[in-house]
Formats: C-alpha cells, sequence, structure tokens
C-alpha cells in the first residue's frame, strides 16, 4: 500500500467526529480573522497621518477615511460572525441533507415523475440551486445595510433600491443560467473518469477560466453597466500614443457608467496576455482627474501587461487547481466523511420527505464532498492567501516602477493621492492584516517606493 492509499484509508474511519472538526475549523478561522480585524481597528484609532501623507491629505479627510473604514471593519466582523452561525446551524440541524432531500421534492414537483432527478450529478444541481437561492435570501439584509446605510452614510451610494432588487435578480438567473451547466460538466467528469480525474478537471477548470476572462467583459458585465466609447480627446489622443509607444494591443477604450452605483474609481484593462486589450475607465475617474494622471494610471496598467502579470497569476491558479484535486482525490471517496454529515450510498426512496435528515444517492454526491473538503482545507487557504496576497502587491510595485521609468512619477502619485481621497482608502494599517487582506500595497508604501516628494515638500 502506498502512502497515498495509507492516507486515504486511515481518514476512511467512521470514529473521526468529522462534524466537530470542520466547525472547529469554521470558528478557529473566524477567531483568527476577527483578531487581525481588532488589530486592524486599534491601528484606525491612531491619530497620526503617515509622514508621506502629511502635505497630501487633509486632516478633515483623514478623520473621515478612518471612521469609514472602522465602520467597515465593524460591518465585517458582524457579517462573518452570521456567516459562522449559519454553518454551525447546518452542521448541527444537519441542514446539508434536509436541502438536498427538498431539491429532490422539487425536482418531483417541477418535472414530470418520470423525469424526476435521479443521478447524483442531477440531485447535485438541484441542491445548489435551493443553496444558491436561500443564500441569496440570507445575504440580502446585510448588503441592504452595506449600500443603503453604510456607503450612503459616507456618500458613496448611488443604487437606487429598484437598481439594487434588478441586480440581486439578474445574479441570480445568471447563477442558474451559467452555473448550471458549469456546474454539470465539473460533476461529470467526476462521474465519468471516477479514479483519474484530476488532469480533466484542471483542463476544465482551465478552459472555464480562459472563457471568463474573455467572454465575462464583453457579453455580462454590459448586463449591468453600459460601456460607451471614449470620445475623441486628448484624453483618447494621450492614451492610444502611450499604447502605440509601448507596443501594447490597445483594442478599444471605454467608459463605463460606474457613478450610478458609487462613487467609488477605478480604471483597468481586459484581455488575455496575448490578445488585443480593452481599457475601461470609470466614469467618475475621467470627471475627476487629469488627462495626465488618467495616463499614469494606465501606464501603470501597461505595466502588469509589459511584466506578463496576469499570465503568471494564470499559471499559478493553475498550479493551485492542481494542489488543490490532488489532495481532493484523497477524500473525495471517504465514506465515512458523507455518512457523517447523512448521506449515505443507497436507492433513493420515492417517499422521502423534505425534512429527512437522511440521503441516500445511488452515487458518491461530489459537490457536497468537494464543500466538505473546501471547510477542511481552510487552513491551507489561509496560508495560500497571504501568498497570493504578497505576490499581487509585489505586482503593484512591478507596474509602479514601470510607470516611474516612463516618467509618470509625478502624475501617477497625484492619482494615487486623488484616488485615495476620493475612494477614502485606509491610510493607516496594520502589518498582519495588510499581509492577508491587501492586494496592494498602502498609498503611503507606494508614495515612498516611487520615491515621491510632494510640491509643498519640494517648495
Amino acid at each position: 500500500m502506498s502512502l497515498f492509499e495509507s492516507i486515504q484509508a486511515h481518514l476512511d474511519n467512521p470514529a473521526i467526529p468529522w462534524k466537530g472538526i470542520i466547525a472547529g475549523i469554521s470558528v478557529a478561522q473566524f477567531a483568527f480573522e476577527t483578531y487581525l480585524t481588532y488589530r486592524q481597528y486599534r491601528v484606525l484609532k491612531n491619530k497620526k497621518i503617515p509622514s508621506v501623507l502629511e502635505n497630501e491629505i487633509t486632516n478633515e479627510t483623514f478623520v473621515k477615511s478612518a471612521a469609514y473604514s472602522r465602520a467597515k471593519a465593524r460591518f465585517s466582523v458582524v457579517s462573518d460572525a452570521f456567516g459562522l452561525l449559519q454553518k454551525l446551524l447546518v452542521i448541527k440541524l444537519d441542514m446539508m441533507p434536509r436541502l438536498w432531500n427538498f431539491g429532490v421534492r422539487l425536482s418531483q414537483l417541477v418535472l414530470p415523475i418520470k423525469f424526476a432527478a435521479v443521478s447524483s450529478v442531477a440531485q447535485s444541481l438541484w441542491f445548489l440551486s435551493v443553496a444558491s437561492n436561500l443564500s441569496t435570501l440570507l445575504d440580502m439584509p446585510f448588503s441592504y445595510y452595506q449600500h443603503f446605510v453604510l456607503e450612503e452614510k459616507f456618500g458613496f451610494n448611488k443604487l437606487t433600491r429598484k437598481l439594487w432588487v434588478i441586480d440581486t435578480l439578474k445574479g441570480l438567473v445568471l447563477c442558474h443560467v451559467l452555473g448550471g451547466p458549469l456546474l454539470y460538466g465539473f460533476l461529470k467528469i467526476f462521474e465519468k473518469f471516477d479514479t483519474n480525474f484530476l488532469w480533466y478537471i484542471c483542463g476544465f477548470i482551465f478552459v472555464v477560466q480562459i472563457l471568463a476572462i474573455t467572454l465575462v467583459p464583453v457579453f455580462i458585465m454590459p448586463l449591468f453597466n453600459k460601456f460607451t466609447p471614449l470620445e475623441d480627446g486628448d484624453l483618447k489622443k494621450s492614451i492610444e500614443d502611450l499604447a502605440s509607444s509601448l507596443g501594447f494591443p490597445l483594442d478599444k477604450i471605454f467608459v463605463v457608467d460606474g457613478s450610478k452605483r458609487s462613487s467609488h474609481s477605478n480604471a483597468y484593462f481586459t484581455g488575455l496576455p496575448f490578445t488585443s486589450k480593452r481599457i475601461v475607465l470609470y466614469d467618475t475617474l475621467v470627471q475627476e482627474s487629469s488627462v495626465e494622471e488618467i495616463t499614469a494610471v494606465l501606464a501603470h496598467e501597461i505595466g502588469h501587461w509589459q511584466r506578463n502579470h496576469i499570465l503568471n497569476m494564470i499559471m499559478l491558479s493553475q498550479v493551485h487547481t492542481f494542489a488543490l484535486f490532488s489532495l481532493f482525490s484523497a477524500v473525495y471517496r471517504n465514506l465515512s466523511l458523507y455518512n457523517s454529515f447523512g448521506f449515505f450510498l443507497g436507492v433513493p426512496d420515492a417517499g422521502l420527505l423534505a425534512e429527512s435528515t437522511q440521503v441516500f444517492t445511488p452515487d458518491l454526491p461530489i459537490m457536497i464532498g468537494f464543500q466538505l473538503f473546501n471547510d477542511l482545507l481552510a487552513p491551507i487557504e489561509c496560508v495560500m492567501q497571504f501568498l497570493l496576497s504578497l505576490i499581487s502587491r509585489l505586482h503593484e510595485y512591478q507596474a509602479d516602477a514601470y510607470a516611474k521609468a516612463l516618467g509618470y512619477t509625478q502624475h501617477l502619485a497625484r492619482a494615487l493621492i486623488n484616488l485615495q481621497i476620493k475612494n477614502l482608502s485606509t491610510m493607516n494599517v496594520d502589518p498582519w492584516y495588510s499581509a492577508y487582506h491587501y492586494s496592494h500595497p498602502t498609498l503611503a508604501e507606494r508614495l515612498n517606493a516611487l520615491g515621491y516628494v510632494s510640491r509643498k515638500k519640494a517648495e
């Protein structure tokens, strides 16, 4: 017996308290992340502006930014606590088999009896449909508070209640219309390639990732926002001249009406590493920044392309996927794990009640196994989050350095400062919290790395 098979055999032990282990991991993760938030909250009470920002940020803006960050921190703790409570109740009340059986009963009501769901793949899709709808419903009060209380209080929310409801419904429809077929393909791979699914599933996820990068900006995002070609003028000419001089494969430049939902600003480009790119500017950015500042921001974005950051992250994602499913292969046929949560191999009972706390399926419910596996993997994913945040921040420094080498130091710095003020971004950050949560360096860190000297100091 190989080491891998030995591990599988030891894990498939009915005496292992899987429920208690997953509950304990969930509580530990919440405690760890809450501790980081507590550290950050203490730092946010610091009344001293970082030295590099002293001549750039007014005390009024600094105080408002800290208040906004504290409000978001409090909200995140309450939201995470509610999420933890949901998970513990799902475990304690055996909600997974209850929802599974409810999905089966629902399929029998909606479809003719002879077409009722019988395979574990079909049952999984009904289960996920019920679970996603319920999750959206439970999360709506928090979404409402975030937009119409928290963001509203600090002047960022531009959403109407009607648009909020429409966005929620669109999201649910897309989840079912697009997510259903993708999950079907995902589950069918496990069904067809029972013991050697690893390369097939990695290939499937890679194709989905490439399709998402290619198609989402063109077909999905326009369902939520209006993308208007940038008008001819100084800004368009400046961007096109920059792209041409650097060999950047620019296709089109769009302005997105982000202001109909929020007054936050941003800019980004879409497209695969070796294809033409679309640049997208928020209308708030265009309205409130100079041509030179926006061009400097895009020089930073082109730096990501020049340094192959998108390709690097795609490759890293594939390595992560391969490692993830390699580990999953060690537990996905673990009957004791399924049994602990009320799932057993067997012929489904035609008279199954929705409130039943046991499920019998003809095949292993792989989707259930994958969800439980993700819960077990949480400690490793926490470590991965530190690593991914570190890599992302390194990429941001490199893109800033690229813009600096092009002579955009002052304009990029001014753009970053203006975005910081406009978005009320956090100015004082705890290093542990930043290392875990922040994909970008703080403004002070970026300005110091750029070697920026404010005009007031220079004078």
